[in-house]
């Protein structure tokens, strides 16, 4: 497994195609748009490596697949056990380091494409590629937003606007179109490609998943813009060391070779694919969105302390609000990752009904929570002047006075970073959106729950319906 310092090295070995506001970067590493995203993914590494032998526990997992622990971003759920000890390792680094550490995408796309590809042709070449993604402990970008235009359109309606085979060779293929949203891409080693929408007969060119190194011929990254990105590596960026990352990622006509092509046509598997990482990945945001929770309700409290006002009773009652709607996500996300199911396949899943009430409540109550931080946060959480200004010769030390304490300006920030800053994109941007926003989860809900039994057996306690179940009862 690699360290931090092999993790760093192996970014600076790729030739990266990337563009940052206009500007071609080749060299990303010490980017201060990007080192803060870096670290994040670092923090992977270093649990995998701590001291601690929980922590490490909690970190790696053995692979059947090569015969030793890896980390567990590179791992399969074999077990049960392995669904809970993600959502704790997303906690434990949404805490730890307050924004998106990018690797869960990857972690869940692999486990879906095991599924997915079960007993199908692609199968046997995707567990040879990802033994050898486990041997060099990589960075996977789990891919699959694609740019969709006009939402009322099919994908063969405006083709241009999904990625799809635009050739198919004897050793290849050739895939060409965009991927939105790309979670850590420019941090990354591969990129997973993966469909983003159900598909239909007819749709085949874009029933595609396959890997493709981040520096394969024909991909560019082009870095999303963040509120406030430009505070980064300043004395304001609120999160001094960690941040997350977004990127539009475009694929001009690159060739995969066969051997990382594990889904090409078949629509089937494409369904497949979806729903099982759909599941995945909405029970993952009851890990790692309570970490960052954690931070916030921290830094609320800080403050209050800061303030002098931490004893009063309204202000003890909203933190615990805001604790308490922490561990209703994360109640919700383990509930789903405890009530599992094995498939044919070997991988256990998730319980789909409450992964999906989990991500429900993303789209809502961190929201609240942020309402509640920027309450006992004051009005100072947008309008204090630059933590350079406080250093400044001149005007720090009477501003210094009117400040309070460079402590409380600090801890503002930080709160603000997470509320409306740069952290917000990882944070609250994230929550509604990614894993799909609201409406999906509503969609997987409404087909799921058995409507006809709660309707019988309320036609059973309102004595329209003999009682079966309890017949011996008179």
């Amino acid at each position: 497994m690699k360290t931090v310092a092999q993790y760093i090295d192996s970014l600076r070995e790729r030739k990266l195609r990337l563009w940052v506001d206009g500007e071609r970067v080749d060299d990303p590493v010490e980017h201060p748009k990007i080192r803060p995203a870096i670290n994040a993914i670092a923090a992977t590494y270093a649990l995998a490596h701590d001291g601690d032998e929980d922590t490490r526990r909690l970190a790696t997992v053995h692979s059947e697949l090569i015969g030793e622990r890896v980390n567990r971003f590179c791992g399969l759920f074999t077990r049960p056990e392995d669904l809970i000890a993600k959502l704790e390792l997303q906690r434990a680094l949404g805490r730890l380091t307050g924004t998106c550490f990018q690797r869960c995408v990857g972690l869940d796309g692999i486990n879906a494409l095991f599924i997915a590809t079960h007993k199908r042709d692609g199968h046997q070449r995707f567990v040879s590629w990802l033994a050898q993604v486990q041997r060099q402990d990589l960075v996977l970008n789990g891919a699959m937003t694609d740019p969709k235009g006009d939402r009322s359109k099919r994908p063969v309606d405006q083709p241009e606007q999904f990625l799809r085979v635009v050739q198919r060779r004897p050793d290849g293929i050739v895939i060409r179109g965009a991927k939105l949203h790309q979670t850590g891409a420019a941090n990354a080693h591969q990129i997973v490609v993966m469909p983003g929408q159900g598909l239909r007969p007819g749709e085949e060119d874009f029933a595609v998943a396959c890997a493709v190194d981040v520096s394969a011929d024909g991909v560019t990254m082009v870095l999303g813009r963040q509120p406030s990105d430009d505070r980064r590596g300043g004395p304001d960026a609120g999160n001094a060391r960690f941040g997350g990352q977004e990127c539009v990622v475009l694929f001009d006509d690159v060739f995969v070779k066969n051997e990382h092509v594990f889904i090409d046509g078949d629509v089937e598997a494409s369904g497949v694919l979806i729903d099982a990482f759909a599941g995945f990945h909405r029970a993952s945001y009851g890990g790692c969105k309570p970490g960052n929770l954690d931070v916030l309700t921290g830094a609320a409290d800080l403050i209050t302390r800061l303030h002098g006002v931490r004893r009063a009773s309204h202000i003890r009652d909203k933190l615990v609000e805001m604790a308490h709607l922490t561990e209703t996500i994360y109640g919700l996300g383990r509930g789903a990752c405890g009530k599992c199911s094995q498939h044919d396949s070997g991988i256990w899943q998730v319980d789909r009904i409450l992964a999906n009430v989990c991500k429900h409540h993303v789209t809502k109550l961190p929201y609240e929570i942020v309402r509640i931080a920027e309450d006992l946060a004051g009005g100072g959480l947008s309008t204090l002047p630059s933590l350079a200004d406080l250093d400044h010769p001149e005007l720090g030390p009477a501003l210094q006075t009117v400040v309070h304490s460079r402590e409380r300006a600090q801890a503002l920030r930080l709160v603000e970073s997470l509320a409306y800053g740069a952290g917000s994109v990882p944070f609250r941007i994230e929550c509604m959106h990614g894993a799909g926003s609201p409406q999906a989860q509503r969609i997987v809900l409404e087909r799921h729950i058995d409507w006809d039994a709660k309707v019988a057996r309320a036609r059973v306690l309102a004595g329209l319906d003999e009682d079966t179940e309890l017949a011996e009862i008179s």
